[in-house]
């Protein structure tokens, strides 16, 4: 029965995190880019100044029930800076390449405009309850931007999204964490899901509130950890920085296959590997990130979207790249067959670090991050599994109370468990999101565009 699970499975993973979706992904945020008149680039300096750079204003908080716009998207950062920041990148340059960076730079250049159409949607179509709390994500917006005849579709997203917060958002970073647990304190599985548990139940109980504000000061202490340590690794090898930057853009377009393999074939490998670690791992295209952006005070759609610019920038283009100048700097042989060597794609972003860095600190500085991404992931896939399930059962309090009971035993389930099927089910529900989103943001693009060009006719 597993077997026929595990093959059925392995079949739909393998078209959804395939060259047609990851096709299909990347061209929706080439349509938008175009469309919306290259924002990403236009108004680059723009969004920095008006998201990154106005955060050390002193604004009073007029949030109420919401979130305040830094909180909304320190809980979406949550759910997209996670291990496949470290371990997905490291895997797919083994793979595919040193060329597989450039394509992860590819995707997430055209994914900023992608995340940005999304959460301009989650801002026009939420629907506010009678507490004053706003609630959205793409269920909403196909429901409500494409009509009531579409909400199949909206339905089928929010039970994905309800699916996949028990497996990629809860049952996989347990895992990770109880590993990240054991290496630093030696601390058995079953203790660090019992500790995790109670860690995670008393931010549920607070609400998204709760959870923006744990996330307001997380996210920003783990990102700048991690970008300070790769900081160090690369001025540790400054003189192989050059060569490791020209490897990259000649190994993209190159027909030499790495590690061995069919000639000509490189380039396709190299492309899929970049394409769909960009998506994996800033989920622009994939409806997640939305829902957390919906619950933000900000009024103004497209105020609050262009954190979504920010949002991928930081997440693919900085902190992704640190893992994969880590890698090619240590001077690893890659292959996917030297990848084998090692226990798993976490233990080789270790090696790469402790290569670099004296002793085993660079272990010790990874095994911290993959520690801090998991929690981090839990707590904002909580809020999304929690608003998907929601709209299913129009908010029903009884069955929000049991969600978060069983998604809060989850964290056990997953520290002590290997979870691999589970992991893999939740991966392949996680991409199969990206369907209906992609059909919503394709057919209400000239929504996205009318917005845009109101909010900036005005803006120098």
């Amino acid at each position: 029965m597993l077997e026929t699970i595990t093959s059925i499975n392995s079949s739909i993973n393998s078209f959804v995190w395939g060259p047609i979706m990851l096709a299909l992904l990347v061209g929706t945020g080439i349509y938008l880019t175009v469309k919306t008149g290259f924002i990403q680039v236009k108004w680059f300096g723009y969004i920095l100044k008006n998201t990154v750079g106005g955060l050390f204003s002193k604004k009073q908080d007029k949030s109420g029930n919401n979130l305040t716009p830094f909180q909304a998207v320190t809980t979406a950062l949550a759910g997209t800076v996670g291990t496949g920041n470290i371990a997905g990148v490291t895997g797919a340059i083994f793979v595919g390449g040193p060329g597989a960076v450039f394509w992860m730079w590819v995707s997430a250049f055209f994914g900023m405009c992608t995340k940005y159409a999304e959460i301009v949607l989650a801002m026009k179509y939420r629907v506010t309850d009678e507490n004053g709390v706003h609630k959205g994500g793409p269920m909403y917006y196909i429901e409500n931007g494409l009509g009531k005849s579409w909400k199949p579709l909206a339905v089928i997203f929010a039970i994905l999204g309800g699916l996949a917060s028990f497996g990629i958002g809860n049952i996989a970073q347990s895992s990770e964490i109880a590993g990240a647990m054991n290496g630093l304190l030696g601390l058995a599985p079953l203790v660090t899901g019992i500790i995790l548990s109670v860690i995670i139940a008393f931010v549920l109980i607070g609400g998204v509130k709760r959870i923006g504000q744990v996330t307001s000061y997380l996210v920003p202490f783990m990102a700048m950890f991690y970008i300070a340590a790769g900081i160090i690794v690369i001025i540790m090898r400054i003189g192989d920085v050059p060569a490791v930057l020209l490897n990259i853009v000649t190994s993209a377009f190159s027909f030499e296959a790495v590690g061995g393999g069919v000639f000509g074939y490189a380039i396709m490998v190299a492309m899929k590997q970049g394409f769909a670690r960009g998506v994996f791992s800033n989920e622009a295209g994939l409806g997640s990130a939305p829902i957390a952006h919906a619950a933000s005070s900000t009024e103004e759609p497209a105020e609050q979207a262009i954190w979504g610019v920010f949002e991928v920038f930081i997440d693919t283009i900085v902190i992704c790249s640190i893992t994969a100048m880590a890698v090619l700097l240590s001077g690893m042989e890659l292959g996917a067959d030297a990848l084998g060597a090692y226990a798993s794609k976490g233990a080789a972003a270790v090696y790469a670090f402790n290569s670099i860095l004296p002793g085993t600190l660079g272990g010790t500085i990874i095994q911290i991050s993959l520690l801090f991404f998991a929690l981090s992931t839990i707590l904002s896939w909580s809020y999304y599994g929690e608003r998907c399930w929601g709209y299913l059962t129009n908010n029903n309090k009884i069955f929000d109370a049991c969600y978060k009971v069983v998604f809060i035993l989850f964290c056990i389930v997953g520290a002590t468990g290997s979870g691999t099927l589970m992991w893999d089910i939740a991966d392949t529900l996680n991409g199969m999101m990206a369907i209906p989103n992609l059909i919503a943001l394709l057919f209400l693009s000239g929504v996205v565009c009318s917005i845009t060009k109101d909010y900036f006719k005005d803006k120098k």
